[in-house]
């Protein structure tokens, strides 16, 4: 008999672990969950038009085109905010040096894939977009360095625009939650524990870590659709979806179907 009292107990501390965000349960509506979201901006640098990812060409391309926009930020050397994907810069740049070992007059000289695009700041990005379609912003960050979160907010607590927030990273999500909870935060979610086989990325699929961070959706990968604890989240608490990275028309219909929003690639 006492195995029932342990697993009520054991059941319990899970609900409580994954338990997400109080917007995202009662089903808040917002603009930013009324749209897809062109990954990294509405791009094509093998195009005449030579459109990198993450550059003002592909910010503008998406606003042309009224779809919401994905981008990534990240912290220069000296502190400033890049909008920028990889934590190296090789294959956008072909620079062998990682963003965090330059400062931000040395990254915005820098020129995307060969062509005239440069390396944006989050400030030069908000001022492109000026509001005509939301933003969903990635933080990237690997450690339980937040610092991140404070730079992001000086710049985006005067912009006009919709925009939420996501990370693979809980650590940066609880930041955020403590200093604007206010704005909607989104939990990234793939296999990492089949990829890095390391505990840390177990708890992090099994979204084990939202009682610090409360998410209020969660943007998973498409490969990992059927994922219990996705489906748990989303279904039973009614969390919103978002699905990445649609690039086929199926894909779209599958994300359409299981009610989630599209992180979606449509290179022209």
């Amino acid at each position: 008999m006492i195995l029932i009292p342990i697993l009520g107990l054991i059941i319990f501390l899970y609900i409580f672990c994954i338990f997400p965000g109080f917007k995202g349960s009662r089903k808040i509506k917002n603009s930013v969950f009324d749209t897809d979201y062109a990954h990294r901006g509405l791009w094509n640098e093998n195009s005449e038009k030579g459109i990198p990812e993450n550059s003002l060409a592909a910010f503008r391309n998406a606003c042309e085109k009224g779809y919401g926009i994905e981008l990534d930020i990240q912290l220069s050397k000296d502190g400033e905010v890049i909008v920028f994907h990889d934590y190296t810069l090789e294959r956008m740049t072909g620079v062998g040096r990682k963003i965090s070992e330059c400062t931000y007059e040395e990254l915005s000289s820098m020129t995307l894939c060969n062509g005239r695009e440069r390396i944006p700041s989050l400030q030069e990005v908000l001022e492109a977009v000026n509001g005509q379609v939301p933003l969903l912003i990635e933080l990237k960050g690997e450690s339980m360095n937040s610092e991140l979160c404070n730079k992001a907010e000086e710049i985006l607590k005067d912009y006009k625009g919709a925009y939420c927030v996501e990370s693979f990273n809980p650590i940066l999500l609880a930041r955020y939650r403590k200093i604007r909870p206010d704005i909607f935060r989104g939990q990234l979610l793939t296999d990492s524990f089949r990829k890095k086989r390391a505990f840390l990325y177990l708890i992090i699929d099994n979204m084990l870590l939202n009682f610090l961070s409360r998410p209020d959706f969660v943007a998973f990968d498409k490969e990992i659709i059927s994922s219990f604890p996705v489906n748990l989240t989303t279904k039973l608490f009614g969390v919103k979806r978002f699905m990445w990275t649609i690039k086929t028309k199926e894909e779209r219909d599958l994300a359409r179907s299981s009610d989630a929003n599209a992180i979606f690639e449509e290179r022209e």
